[in-house]
């Protein structure tokens, strides 16, 4: 029967499960028995999938996923919820909060692209962080150190670097220069995309731990540095980049309506802005210029404003607005612009689609010239120049002027390092080497925005090496080489402990053959800290096509953003999260499928007996009924299988 144009256009039509030419059958006779060459046997190898690859935090997304779907088990006495957050939070202590907002290079990395979609990660993720807070689950702090160390900067990195500080039992002091902690979460990222109840939930969370909190105290002024040195044992600076960049060209800095991104979304954040102008342009193409026209559009306007009451005296501190006075707000005028073409933004697509059905203009492929003022010494309008499809060469004669009342810059962040400039770079940054210590400065670590300005996830994960650097310097040891695949992973060896099934004793003697030894896990490979596994390796034909679970989302038209600020998404209830992670195709990991039991023409491969089971030991292999004929191989779905022994 045909498929209808309305089908068709609600499906995904590059879904294909066999490759052109997998229709030609030849004979596995040849191909299995080979005579005296068929000397390979099966070795259980684990590697690293392209999700957690992907994703700078280096979270073991497929373990939990894995856990999520049920394959692999809570311990003892601990819910599926619970033991999906412990495995989650071993990188990243915000569940919730990166569910939400992070752009996930982890989706795109996601070898279920080649089958139909991408897993729906980030909304697994929101599902384990929201179980987790309504549930109350705590964390875990480590037996005390008797060290001390100095957390500069309660954003994402510094709260993530004092969570896994407390874990290894660490004494922690963070400074903050705000009235509350959160950093770029909270004063850089609208309430309608981290709602705060959850955000201050995951973070009182780390406070929970025994974290000492200095706020409205900034290093180098009220605190010095030498002070620190002496207090404490080593110190971890994550102050993040506060310092939007104005735009370098004429009329920008003199104008007084002509500000950051930063600045005016922190007063946004902080609640002291609570209209905009009429005509708003923004600069940039990046998620936080897409925040402060989406906030724009929310805000609106009021017809007579007092001069005290312009955004600009708002957002530089020198008033705030009336609430009251937004009752009679109208919609402004948003317009951002961007360098480069329009599908080539750096901001999220989503993001993007978002912004325009809210009503925001956006212009590629366009770079300002000048910005000319008024006689009141305003910026009245915007001098621009069209550029080529490449973003880059300006066309000739192209130029023309955009009227505007408010023009804010979100083109790009650099750090306020007063009161400890000797720390910083020429960039306003701070250098750090790959342990993330701050070369030349013993005792003295960095992370974050402040190395380079990223995402949230980056400089979460920053803050975890970081944090094992720390714990080498105070121990005295050797730094060594990062691993190649520098994420967090599945280890066979904790989960056999976790089980009871700790591998016996081993006397080192030597011996022709493991694979009846109790000390040693019948040929298993690790190599996930060496390769990451591409969906080449996969038997791909093994995965039906299955739609996406996607999450509901509450996005205004252009005629309900004027004052819509609830949040944006809606999570996934427990049926959908579970029937999503179920879609993950667990690369690089057995997810006990059977086919190799199944399809084994000598019955070679078998179970493992079910009181030695557990996640990564669920089959092995009979070498002495193996002929080396590969379809256990050929037939992993997973490319978990190697013909690897006898090499």
């Amino acid at each position: 029967m045909a498929t209808s144009r309305d089908d068709m256009q609600d499906e995904k039509l590059t879904y294909r499960r066999y490759k052109d030419g997998d229709q030609e059958w030849g004979s596995w006779t040849n191909k299995i028995f080979k005579e005296d060459t068929s000397h390979k046997c099966p070795v259980y190898v684990q590697r690293t999938p392209p999700c957690q690859g992907s994703c700078p935090s280096g979270e073991d997304i497929r373990g939990w996923l894995d856990i999520v779907r049920g394959i692999e088990k809570p311990a003892e006495g601990m819910t599926m919820q619970e033991y999906a957050f412990r495995r989650s939070t071993d990188a990243n202590p915000f569940p919730s909060v990166m569910g939400r907002v992070c752009p996930a290079p982890c989706e795109d990395g996601c070898n279920r692209n080649e089958v139909d979609d991408f897993v729906g990660i980030n909304s697994v993720e929101q599902y384990i962080g929201d179980s987790a807070l309504e549930a109350g689950f705590t964390f875990e702090i480590g037996a005390d150190t008797g060290k001390k160390i100095a957390v500069i900067g309660g954003g994402p990195a510094g709260l993530a670097g004092a969570y896994q500080l407390r874990r290894k039992g660490h004494s922690v002091t963070l400074f903050d220069n705000h009235e509350t902690l959160g950093g770029m979460m909270k004063y850089g990222i609208p309430g309608y995309r981290t709602p705060r109840n959850v955000l201050d939930g995951e973070i009182n969370r780390i406070i929970d731990m025994g974290v000492e909190v200095k706020l409205k105290t900034w290093v180098g002024k009220d605190v010095s540095v030498e002070q620190l040195e002496k207090d404490f044992d080593a110190i971890l600076w994550t102050v993040g980049a506060q310092a939007g960049r104005q735009l370098p060209i004429p009329g920008a800095e003199d104008a007084p309506n002509a500000l950051t991104g930063v600045d005016f979304l922190e007063a946004f954040n902080d609640g002291r802005l609570q209209l905009v102008t009429e005509k708003v342009v923004v600069i940039g193409g990046g998620d936080t210029s897409i925040d402060v026209a989406s906030v724009a559009r929310r805000l609106g306007h009021i017809q007579n404003v007092a001069d005290k009451d312009r955004p600009e005296n708002v957002v530089l501190g020198h008033t705030a607005h009336d609430v009251a006075s937004s009752a009679v707000r109208q919609g402004a005028e948003v317009m951002l612009l961007s360098r480069s073409p329009i599908e080539k933004m750096p901001a999220a697509e989503h993001e993007r689609e978002d912004a325009l059905r809210e009503g925001v203009q956006i212009v590629g492929c366009i770079t300002p010239v000048e910005v000319i003022l008024g006689d009141n010494g305003r910026a009245k309008a915007l001098r621009v120049q069209k550029l080529e499809e490449d973003g880059k060469t300006p066309i000739e004669g192209s130029e023309y002027e955009i009227e505007l009342d408010l023009l804010v810059s979100a083109i790009g962040q650099g750090g306020k390092l007063d009161g400890f400039e000797e720390i910083g770079n020429e960039r306003g940054l701070i250098d750090a080497d790959q342990h993330y210590q701050v070369p030349g400065k013993p005792g003295h670590f960095v992370a974050g925005d402040i190395v380079r300005p990223h995402l949230l996830t980056t400089a979460i994960g920053q803050a975890s090496i970081a944090v094992e650097s720390i714990e080498h310097y105070l121990k005295h040891e050797e730094l060594g080489k990062r691993p190649k695949v520098d994420k967090h992973q599945f280890n066979l060896l904790q989960k056999l402990r976790e089980t009871g099934l700790d591998p016996a004793e081993y006397d080192h003697s030597s011996l022709w053959g493991t694979s009846d030894a109790d000390f040693a896990v019948h040929n298993f490979e690790d190599r996930s800290k060496q390769e990451i596994i591409p969906a080449d390796k996969l038997f791909l034909g093994h995965f039906s096509y299955t739609a996406r679970k996607k999450r509901e989302e509450d996005v205004p038209t252009m005629d309900e953003v004027l004052g819509h600020f609830q949040e944006r998404m809606s999570g996934l209830p427990e049926e959908e999260a579970v029937a999503e992670a179920d879609r993950c195709m667990s690369c690089g990991m057995c997810f006990e499928c059977d086919n190799c039991v199944i399809y084994c023409p000598q019955d070679a491969v078998y179970r493992v007996k079910k009181d030695q089971q557990t996640m990564g030991r669920y089959v092995a292999t009979d070498y002495s009924k193996c002929i080396g004929c590969h379809i256990c191989a050929d037939v992993c779905p997973t490319g978990y299988i190697d013909m690897a022994m006898g090499e």
